[in-house]
């Protein structure tokens, strides 16, 4: 099937089953094909265009799990190193805090004026003017600096409670004084934008429009295939935003079996029908594959949200629960610890009645395997599973391919 972009927006340039939206989001999101290990962790972060952070750390963070989850066991500090080395990368506010690549720095001057027309983010500065232009003179004479370094990140009570030289570089970053092109012991590192954003990409010159515009002709080719809200979500743009850009993204109108929307798909997608191995492994709640649960719902059956954040009672699943990618599909979901060198899976749950998760297990089993030896833990524990009958099966098929082994 061969599509191209000239077909009028207002009709369905192809239809799609939904099975073959699904093949072509996963290969959109390097997870069907053979990995480009040559482009490496770059490679996957130019690829998706936005890699989310957070601060919670079970196996590794979500930025390390994400090119892990494509590229297999490639070392944590190659991807620190590939991330913030070489002044490929900066990080600020896409679908969250993200890592994003340093080409898309001049596609956020309309986030970045956005900004500065609100007049500030959470907190108000206390003295204005007067510690902005002293963080601007620190960073300028000593830079690049952690809030720190730089006098203090916070007065002394819970986090929130910054101190009034955190309050000003963070709102130098969201305008776009300051950029933060590294995390180290993950605190910001900032620095002056004029020295470390290249020359040629340095400039606000793009119209919010055509800000927009950009980024939604990324999150497409991102995506795949995608609705409105599914574009929108991908860097948290407005519905009308996306609306008034999309006639001139290159983007095509599809319609997909089952989709109650109208969807839009990257026409180089759709050039050939998605092929290739099928990546089995744990994902991050965070990655850009799950990270909107509509639209994980909707593509994969799944219904998937963090119960971090969720009083320990009344979770389901767990406090860091990871779905189980296989086969193109997502089969069930683990929630891991580590206890010295042993992986812990406190709660392995599958998908569906006893039969058809039974299934799924050999995959949970090697997906269990791999995170450890990634991870270095020459053990893995089952503590739990859903369906309880499966205990013993996935003991036994852990233990049949355990860390130590070849």
């Amino acid at each position: 099937m061969t599509v191209t972009a000239t077909l009028a927006a207002s009709r369905p340039a192809a239809e799609l089953s939904a099975d073959e939206a699904r093949r072509i989001a996963l290969r959109a999101q390097g997870l069907l094909g053979a990995p480009d290990r040559r482009a490496g962790v770059r490679g996957v972060l130019r690829r998706l265009g936005a890699v989310q952070l957070d601060t919670i750390s079970v196996l590794a963070r979500s930025h390390e799990l994400l090119p892990y989850a494509r590229l297999g066991a490639v070392g944590r500090p190659a991807v620190e190193a590939a991330y913030w080395e070489g002044g490929q990368s900066f990080e600020y506010w896409s679908h969250a805090a993200c890592v994003l690549p340093i080409e898309e720095w001049p596609l956020f001057a309309f986030r970045r004026r956005q900004m500065r027309a609100r007049g500030h983010r959470w907190h108000r500065l206390a003295e204005g003017e007067r510690t902005l232009d002293e963080v601007r003179a620190r960073l300028a004479d000593a830079g690049p600096l952690t809030a720190t370094e730089l006098g203090g990140a916070k007065k002394g009570g819970p986090w929130w409670d910054w101190s009034e030289t955190k309050i000003a570089v963070e709102w130098l970053l969201d305008t776009g004084e300051v950029v933060c092109r590294e995390r180290r012991s993950w605190k910001r590192v900032y620095e002056l934008a004029e020295r470390a954003v290249p020359s040629a990409l340095f400039h606000d010159d793009l119209d919010d429009r055509e800000c927009v515009r950009r980024l939604v002709a990324q999150a497409g080719a991102a995506l795949g295939v995608a609705t409105r809200a599914d574009l929108a979500d991908y860097h948290r743009l407005r519905a009308a935003e996306v609306e008034n850009v999309l006639p001139d993204t290159g983007l095509v109108r599809v319609a997909v079996a089952g989709w109650r929307e109208p969807a839009w798909a990257d026409p180089a997608a759709l050039e050939q029908p998605p092929r290739g191995r099928h990546r089995t492994t744990l994902l991050s709640p965070f990655d850009s594959l799950v990270w909107d649960r509509p639209r994980t719902e909707r593509i994969f059956g799944f219904f998937h949200r963090l119960e971090a954040y969720v009083p320990k009672p009344k979770r389901i699943y767990g406090y860091f629960s990871m779905p189980l990618l296989a086969g193109g599909r997502l089969l069930g979901r683990v929630d891991p610890a580590r206890e010295g060198r042993t992986l812990v899976a406190r709660h392995a749950a599958f998908e569906g009645p006893v039969t058809r998760a039974a299934k799924a297990v050999p995959a949970m089993a090697e997906a269990l395997v791999e995170a450890a030896r990634w991870v270095e833990c020459d053990d893995v524990r089952v503590e739990r599973t859903t369906p309880v009958e499966l205990a013993r099966p996935l003991a036994d098929a852990v233990a049949s391919a355990a860390p130590g082994q070849p």
